[in-house]
């Protein structure tokens, strides 16, 4: 019986060489004859012009090959944090994750939050110390870095062999044969160093015991000191790894392809097959076909195409699954989707026009209770948007809504408060990204800026005023007369009105226009801003029994806010957002410092729940600070540092700053 194939995601922070390994792979599996690279713009990774222009992943790259007859799919996942969404997703539909790192020990917190998703939810997972051709690596420093921001203990599969200070081979700890590295061909066995013996069997036993705590039948061994049998040791090893109880660590260079041919071997032996993942999944073996999405994208020529993993049964073009027909199959490779008649379990497959069927959907016979899908990472950044076509504004929104399908970090809003189209998203290269792919993809340009504050106005104290309105025309003239009482409110309470009238000085009839007039006088006060958090009592008046009209009173209570909230002394009211920044507890005082240095409040911090070795600071920040907040935490936390936030209430604005903001206003509105 034919094996099914299996995915694995390639994932680890920026630059740790992710799609130069996804290259070194497909050339040893013969599925390319040369390699290409991220700096020449040729690799099969990074193949969308957003990302040659970065020199950097922007989305997923989806590659199949063979090795050694068993059918693979690589997927090379953005290391960015910016593009964390679609390496998340990717995950849930894994076999297993390489997780790609540099060997410098500083960097290594850079790999902490995804490797807190994979123990999380359980994803097999190893680990590649990339880039090992550096004299310089000391690779027990790496391990104890990595083992510091682990929740697994790693276990090293290898020794690195090296000759003058450079890595030219390594020892495997399992088989304990020395293999030599040689420039494009396969390695070559040697005899172990006699200087490598002593290290080897330290570095072997420290493996095995990191098994036997798994397994009391290798633990006996051990504590017998019988040496366990090869079988042995690899029958553990893939049980641990499937079960996420282990982190193998290997090492090598996708540069000199120098420990591929390893990698992909116990990739082959310890990877569980993807009936194994769809059990892990909470899918059973049993049951008609399913498959769930993890990637849609909606491409110029071939409309919404969804990329989903099969689970169980197969699929065919033009058959009927879950009531939806199936348009059309196509096997993703790179940048290029052919044309496939069917797709099997373990298969990665594109689905055309599933048009009701979003990311994380299930299409199929989909009754069991599935893995929970990771959510929408929470908005960081934003940019408010604008057409430069007149006209374009429905098209602008209909491409964010795809572009948004795409990638559910990014989210579209209109502001009620501002009357902006304001775009979310994880930071600046992110949106960017987003922006160039309107214009290539869906034709609309736009310009951007920083979205607007939703500063707002209040009262400090109260007020009587008169408002008259009169008017003679050839017919009916227009008369309103009111005398009323303006009142600040405690903070939050919004608008409030009262009347006193007596007598029916002001007919019952025309009191609710004189309160839609002040209510709509408050859309824009004394400073330019909404008026928030005060009441109107209208306490006397006068009318005409002719020229009195609704439209009148409306005008005359319009007439006397006019005159009174100058009198009221006027104060610009800027709204705070609690934020509750997440670090490492090595960067907890930066991240105080750069809340302190934008007028926040901190308001207390605590290790963060279930994080080992982070913190979490909560403050209270002004919303006018926080448009690039990210990106000053990302830079002084080396890309790790993240915050969620909610608007929490409006506080007095004065000062200098705040006069700059009236004049502003002043300005946008005269203009």
């Amino acid at each position: 019986m034919s094996k099914l194939p299996r995915v694995a995601a390639l994932v680890g922070p920026f630059a740790s060489g992710k799609t130069s390994l996804l290259e070194s792979l497909l050339l040893a599996t013969k599925a390319i004859t040369r390699k290409g690279s991220v700096k020449e713009g040729n690799a099969v990774g990074d193949s969308s012009p957003e990302a040659r222009a970065r020199m950097m992943g922007v989305e997923l790259t989806v590659a199949s090959t063979f090795y050694l007859d068993d059918p693979w799919t690589f997927i090379d996942c953005p290391g960015s944090v910016e593009f964390m969404q679609d390496t998340l997703n990717t995950l849930m539909v894994a076999d297993a994750a390489v997780v790609v790192v540099e060997p410098d020990p500083a960097r290594a917190v850079m790999a902490a939050p995804l490797l807190k998703f994979l123990d999380d939810h359980g994803v097999p997972h190893l680990i590649f110390i990339n880039k090992c051709e550096a004299g310089d690596v000391r690779l027990s420093e790496t391990m104890e870095a990595f083992q510091a921001i682990s929740d697994r203990p790693l276990v090293l599969r290898e020794l690195p062999l090296r000759e003058k200070g450079e890595l030219v081979g390594f020892v495997d700890l399992v088989s304990e044969r020395a293999w030599r590295y040689r420039a494009g061909q396969p390695s070559e066995m040697v005899r172990m160093p006699d200087s490598a013996k002593p290290i080897e069997e330290s570095a072997r036993q420290e493996m095995l015991e990191h098994l036997a705590d798994l397994d009391d039948h290798l633990l006996e061994e051990l504590l017998e000191e019988v040496p366990p049998p090869t079988d042995e040791v690899y029958d553990n090893l893939a049980k641990d790894l499937a079960a996420d109880l282990i982190v193998p660590v290997f090492f090598g260079s996708a540069t000199a392809d120098h420990g591929i041919t390893r990698l992909l071997k116990a990739l082959r032996h310890e990877v569980p097959e993807p009936r194994q993942t769809a059990l892990r999944q909470g899918i059973e073996a049993d049951g008609g076909p399913v498959a769930r999405v993890f990637k849609t994208v909606h491409a110029q020529h071939t409309g919404k195409m969804s990329l989903a993993r099969v689970w169980r049964g197969s699929f065919a073009e033009n058959s009927v699954a879950d009531g939806r027909k199936i348009a059309g199959l196509f096997g993703p490779q790179g940048a290029t989707m052919t044309k496939v008649q069917s797709a099997q379990a373990g298969d990665v497959v594109g689905f055309a026009r599933l048009d009701d069927v979003a990311t994380g959907g299930m299409l199929g016979d989909a009754r069991e209770s599935w893995a929970p899908w990771p959510q929408p990472l929470p908005r960081l950044f934003s940019l408010s948007l604008q057409a430069v076509r007149k006209g374009d504004d429905v098209k602008l929104s209909g491409a964010l809504t795809k572009l948004s399908e795409e990638d559910p970090s990014l989210t579209l809003e209109h502001s009620a408060e501002t009357g902006e189209m304001i775009l979310w998203g994880q930071g600046d290269i992110h949106l960017q990204v987003a922006i160039d792919r309107l214009k290539s993809r869906f034709n609309v340009e736009v310009v951007t800026q920083r979205p607007q504050v939703p500063y707002r106005e209040t009262i400090r104290k109260a007020a009587s005023v008169h408002g008259r309105h009169k008017r003679q025309t050839g017919g009916h003239g227009q008369f309103g007369d009111v005398h009323i009482d303006i009142a600040p409110l405690p903070r939050g309470e919004g608008f409030a009105f009262h009347d006193k009238i007596v007598g029916g000085v002001v007919p019952r009839q025309f009191i609710p226009s004189v309160e839609e007039g002040a209510r709509e006088f408050l859309a824009q006060g004394a400073l330019g801003f909404p008026v928030v958090d005060l009441a109107v009592t209208l306490t006397n008046g006068s009318y005409h029994a002719v020229d009195s009209s609704d439209m009148a009173f409306k005008t005359a209570a319009r007439v006397a806010m006019a005159e009174g909230l100058p009198k009221c002394e006027p104060v610009l009211l800027e709204p705070i957002i609690q934020v509750e920044v997440s670090v490492p507890n090595e960067y907890t005082s930066k991240a105080q410092r750069v809340i302190s240095g934008r007028r926040g409040q901190i308001l207390g911090y605590e290790a963060k729940e279930n994080w080992k070795g982070w913190d979490s600071v909560s403050a209270w920040l002004p919303q006018a600070e926080m448009h690039d907040l990210i990106i000053e935490l990302r830079s002084l936390t080396m890309g790790v540092g993240t915050f969620s936030w909610r608007f929490d209430h409006l506080q007095e604005f004065t000062g200098k700053s705040a006069e700059k903001v009236v004049e502003a206003r002043k300005a946008a509105l005269a203009g």
